[in-house]
């Protein structure tokens, strides 16, 4: 069965529970949700959701997985040189 994560207070609650079920668990609680680069973890979570559907688009989309390979170059590129 799907989990499903809820969080009503955008990320600093977070909450699991099975799909159709109402009965959920608390599975985070931070006093504060920012992460690492200062922003909060609900623009994270909404980051890695856009970058999902862009994946997921770009697979029927020729201009955009043309874009999303040059970007993926990049990175690619970037991160040679870093190491």
């Amino acid at each position: 069965m799907t989990d499903i994560y809820e969080s009503p207070d955008k990320g600093e609650t977070v909450y699991v529970r099975k799909f159709g079920s109402s009965i959920r668990e608390e599975v985070q609680k931070t006093p504060d949700p920012r992460t690492s680069d200062g922003r909060p973890l609900h623009e994270h979570i909404m980051e890695n959701k856009m970058w999902g559907e862009i994946r997921r688009l770009s697979k029927t989309n020729v201009p955009l997985a043309d874009a999303l390979d040059k970007v993926k170059m990049i990175y690619a590129l970037i991160k040679k040189e870093n190491n």
